[in-house]
């Protein structure tokens, strides 16, 4: 079944072998995704999505990652996380209006 999750990235970990792995926080969980180059390594995340999730480091950017039925990544979608509590008192400033 296919899934997604929407979280953002924590930590990124770049080795000299060309291995990256990244630390991706969501729903009160923390969750490492790598990549290797190596075939005879585990790598469960495709070059091209990890390489596009390094630069969110430390932004306000949220990353949905989308699944497969096989359980592999598919695709991403970056958006600009919102301020929950900023959100309230827009809609509270509007109000009074």
């Amino acid at each position: 079944m296919s899934h997604s999750i929407f979280g953002q990235v924590t930590s990124v970990r770049k080795f000299v072998n060309g291995d990256i792995e990244i630390d991706f926080y969501h729903e009160d969980d923390l969750t490492t995704y790598r990549y290797s180059s190596d075939p005879n390594r585990l790598s469960n995340f495709p070059k091209e999505l990890i390489e596009t999730l390094i630069p969110t480091l430390a932004t306000d950017i949220c990353i949905e990652i989308f699944f497969g039925d096989d359980g592999n990544p598919t695709h991403i979608q970056l958006e600009e996380c919102g301020d929950e509590d900023d959100l309230d008192d827009e809609e509270f400033d509007d109000s009074e209006e």
